[in-house]
């Protein structure tokens, strides 16, 4: 099986962000009431939201976001994400499972996704998914309701917009990946973006010659 990334233990975002000595001044980013939220919100967490940068922590608000207000999860549900349930089925199986990066490979294309963003940019993309979350404004959740009903356009003929986080990674992993494919059978779990666009995986595949076939859902 192959994901995007192992869940390595030592090597973890958590375990990335906990290493880390800069301390990032939320006073500059979050007004005192959101600074106050943040706190709650981390209170039984073992990552140190401090050593965390403003765009892991919209990226982690904005994930949150999505599995609290729109799919209205409990915060005593113990479902995985779908890739790493799927492992859950490889491992029992004794499959073996391939990363295509790092964590911390992840992390840092994160961060540099957003390179020079100016602070006021942050403070208002922050302020705007707290917002959100704290009224559970569910009129954002048209990408969740989208994906739910798993009527996918994948956009085939549509060029990437997105160099670094998609069409950078896509030719990345596709070197890996063929080489896998020619080895042996393998079970590719990534994200849906990865999928889309000319630059996805599926684009890239099919003009090696593989024969992509959709296999329906129960």
């Amino acid at each position: 099986m192959i994901k995007e990334n192992l869940n390595i233990p030592g090597e973890t975002a958590e375990d990335i962000i906990n290493r880390r000595t800069e301390i990032t001044q939320w006073k500059k980013y979050l007004s005192k009431e959101n600074l106050r939220y943040i706190d709650s919100l981390f209170a039984k967490s073992p990552t140190d939201y401090n050593k965390m940068t403003p765009t892991e922590m919209y990226v982690f608000l904005n994930r949150h976001f999505k599995q609290y207000v729109c799919l209205n999860r409990s915060d005593d549900d113990p479902s995985l994400s779908l890739d790493d349930y799927i492992a859950t089925k490889a491992i029992r199986q004794n499959k073996e499972l391939y990363g295509l990066e790092t964590t911390e490979d992840q992390i840092s294309l994160i961060n540099k996704d957003v390179e020079g963003m100016p602070r006021k940019s942050h403070k208002r993309r922050l302020s705007n998914i707290i917002e959100k979350t704290k009224t559970n404004n569910v009129k954002n959740c048209e990408e969740i309701n989208w994906y739910s009903k798993m009527e996918l356009d994948y956009q085939l003929n549509v060029p990437c917009r997105n160099i670094l986080i998609l069409k950078d990674r896509n030719d990345k992993w596709m070197k890996e990946i063929t080489n896998l494919l020619e080895k042996k059978n393998c079970f590719i779990v990534v994200g849906l973006s990865h999928l889309m666009y000319k630059c996805g995986l599926i684009s890239q595949l099919k003009e090696l010659g593989y024969t992509i076939t959709p296999i329906e859902v129960k």
